[in-house]
């Protein structure tokens, strides 16, 4: 079984805990300490929310201006519109920011915001039957 790490610097670890936190995530304590916090996206996906200097100790060049410049967009499913929607308002609620307005194909809906970090969040709900006879 193969597991996805995506690895992200932050600035305040203690408010991005919190920031997720408040979305609903919980959080591997195993895997976290005061310079690392191991999100739990899924029982395979996790997100390393990385303070600025262990980031820098993984990587050759520069951490990604966010204010600049966008470095990933991390896309994630939602079982429903309405869970994209209640997501979106949560982030929002604790301190995110809205990223480009939500598009509606109607088979196909999506929101997106910044994290407090600039990091870019997506949520996406498919039709799937719809998919399968398209």
């Amino acid at each position: 079984m193969r597991m996805i790490f995506v690895n992200l610097p932050v600035k305040d670890l203690k408010a991005s805990r919190a920031f997720f936190s408040s979305l609903g995530f919980t959080f591997n304590e195993q895997f976290s300490d005061d310079t690392a916090a191991c999100m739990v996206i899924d029982d395979n996906i996790f997100a390393m929310l990385l303070t600025e200097p262990k980031f820098r100790s993984f990587i050759i060049g520069e951490i990604s201006d966010t204010a600049r410049s966008t470095e990933v967009i991390t896309a994630l499913s939602a079982g429903s519109r309405a869970e994209c929607d209640e997501m979106f308002d949560k982030a929002i609620a604790a301190g995110g920011k809205p990223w480009k307005p939500a598009i509606d194909y109607g088979s196909m809906y999506g929101v997106s915001f910044q994290d407090p970090d600039g990091h870019v969040w997506e949520l996406m709900w498919m039709d799937m039957s719809a998919q399968q006879e398209g």
